[in-house]
């Protein structure tokens, strides 16, 4: 029996290190980002040699080229599974970086035009005295407007989205239900413009009132309405169902549990869906062309009276087609995108700040 086990033991150990089409060699760390290197070389090569002058087409000829190196580098060294695992990360990264440079490229447009106007000044004087051609002037009559207006239609949009994602998501049943559904999923499609029109026959026209920051807020609300509904009700829908019977086995009544269990645990993501549909209406300009009209002067009052707005006063700005006024859109769309960037920080910080906190 000794020899036999003797005889076993170099038989054992040379087949478990047999090479296999998995155990190939490797490629280094460095091969990516090297390959993406000689992508581009030969990317920028070719398209200078073949004449082509957009930039684009050297970029999409690079990226061909480094999905084709990346494959045929793991074939040859690792194995074909291995190459295409690579193949399917080397097309991730593509993608992401083809989505990311009209996003780089429009924050330096706006931060390299927007620079030249934007100062202090800028964001604390209006339009006020100052004519379109001349130098000076600053966006602080049309923040005020968006502040006023965006806050308007956040107050008006936020609890009933709410509540009606919590109707549908605990009471929602039957036809009513899918009635809300549907309606909710026609509204998400909505134009601008036609929220505003809506709001100008029936406030405006119907009812006798006049331009006001409260008018465009109303069109704003009902734009800004179905993303709030359809953002929270995903966020109740997260939440775990072994909470909602835990409180109602203890005889929690079921508004009293939706109020202190259900609503609690999904804040986070209620505020992030918030914040994201105000950062949806910010940037809208028909409505506030209909409803509000625009004026140079401080109104501080959005029921009464014209006010403006930052995607009004660019559009005013860049309508008039001279040198300064173009340099004050640049910077008013400056602000406009700090605006939308601050109101998304806050809402990650919230989201982060009222996430469920797990114990180890």
């Amino acid at each position: 029996m000794s020899h036999v086990l003797q005889d076993q033991r170099p038989t054992r150990a040379r087949t478990s290190v047999a090479p296999t089409s998995l155990t190939r060699g490797g490629l280094p760390r460095w091969a990516p980002a090297g390959i993406a290197v000689l992508a581009v070389a030969l990317g920028c090569g070719i398209g200078a040699v073949s004449g082509l002058d957009s930039k684009i087409q050297w970029g999409l000829i690079a990226s061909l080229l480094f999905v084709g190196i990346t494959y045929t580098a793991s074939a040859v060294i690792e194995n074909r599974r291995q190459a295409k695992d690579r193949v399917a990360t080397s097309l991730v990264w593509v993608c992401f970086i083809l989505a990311v440079i009209p996003l780089l490229s429009l924050l330096w447009t706006t931060v390299s035009h927007g620079m030249k106007a934007l100062d202090g000044g800028f964001l604390s004087h209006s339009m006020n005295g100052v004519t379109s051609f001349e130098q000076g002037g600053g966006v602080y009559h049309a923040l005020l407007g968006t502040m006023e207006q965006v806050g308007l239609a956040t107050a008006i949009a936020a609890p009933v989205g709410l509540l009606s994602a919590v109707y549908l998501v605990e009471y929602g049943k039957g036809a009513l239900a899918k009635a809300v559904t549907f309606f909710v999923d026609v509204m998400t499609g909505i134009p601008s413009i036609v929220a505003g029109l809506f709001i100008l026959t029936t406030w405006n026209l119907m009812l006798g009132f006049g331009p006001s920051g409260f008018a465009g807020a109303m069109a704003l609300s009902i734009l800004m309405m179905p993303v709030v509904v359809r953002s929270t009700e995903e966020m109740l829908k997260l939440v775990p169902n072994e909470l909602r019977e835990a409180a109602l086995a203890l005889g929690v009544p079921k508004w009293r549990m939706i109020l202190k269990v259900v609503l609690p645990t999904a804040i986070g993501g209620i505020a992030t869906g918030v914040m994201l549909a105000v950062a949806r209406i910010a940037g809208e300009t028909a409505p506030i062309m209909l409803l509000v009209f625009g004026t140079q002067l401080i109104n501080g009052n959005p029921f009464e009276g014209a006010q403006s707005s930052l995607p009004l006063y660019i559009w005013e700005q860049y309508k008039v087609g001279s040198d300064a006024s173009y340099d004050r859109a640049w910077a008013a769309a400056l602000v406009l995108i700090a605006f939308v960037m601050i109101l998304n920080l806050v809402a990650r910080g919230i989201a982060r700040w009222k996430a469920p906190k797990t114990g180890r």
